[in-house]
């Protein structure tokens, strides 16, 4: 009953008590990324949803749109800003988010939206973390966040879809508020983010092979 009915109720719900504080901070953040970083405000990108299916994120702009010599972008760590990094460490850059949720798009609680180019790389058992609408934090961002391997997150997102309910959403939320304020797995080493995901497969095929 929460699965099919409940968690959408809860989410419009959490949302509309969450907008009177939220759009305020949303309006003074967007217009700190006009000034500093110019436009557009807001980073749009497709990402797969519940069953796969695209919709347009929404999120902050944290970067510049600096190119090289060749007109090529330039990587995301040179385009990264101060302000961008502010953002992303205090998860602001996601508030834009919560119109995705009001939307039916995503939910408060579930695995986070990836790139569609990682859709053809899932294993079978991975691929189970589209079978949930994606959210704004998940189980993964409580038990590492960015800072966890490709296989542990994909793990703890399978570990959700099996034991999603009422009540494992209000620790998720509740522990994110923790994980926020200290700033927790913001990246991996060496990485803005996480590094890409190639596949499993590939990542097997291409790590050395241990010797009997």
């Amino acid at each position: 009953m929460y699965r099919r009915f409940g968690k959408r109720l809860a989410d419009l719900l959490l949302v509309s008590l969450a907008m009177p504080v939220a759009a305020p901070v949303m309006g003074l953040v967007a217009l700190v990324v006009r000034l500093r970083l110019g436009s557009p405000v807001f980073f749009r990108q497709l990402r797969p949803g519940h069953g796969d299916r695209p919709f347009r994120l929404l999120k902050f702009r944290t970067m510049t749109d600096a190119r090289d010599a060749a007109g090529e972008l330039l990587s995301d760590a040179e385009r990264l800003t101060s302000l961008g990094q502010f953002l992303r460490s205090t998860s602001l850059d996601e508030l834009p988010e919560l119109l995705n949720v009001l939307k039916g798009e995503m939910s408060l609680v579930g695995p986070r939206p990836l790139l569609m180019e990682y859709l053809d790389r899932y294993t079978p058992e991975q691929r189970r973390r589209h079978e949930v609408k994606p959210g704004i934090t998940g189980w993964a961002q409580v038990n590492g966040r960015n800072a966890l391997t490709w296989q542990r997150r994909f793990a703890h997102d399978v570990w959700y879809v099996d034991h999603l309910s009422f009540w494992v959403d209000v620790k998720i939320l509740l522990l994110t508020v923790g994980t926020t304020l200290k700033r927790e797995g913001i990246s991996q080493s060496g990485h803005v983010t996480m590094e890409k995901f190639m596949g499993s497969e590939i990542a097997a095929r291409e790590s050395p092979r241990k010797r009997d």
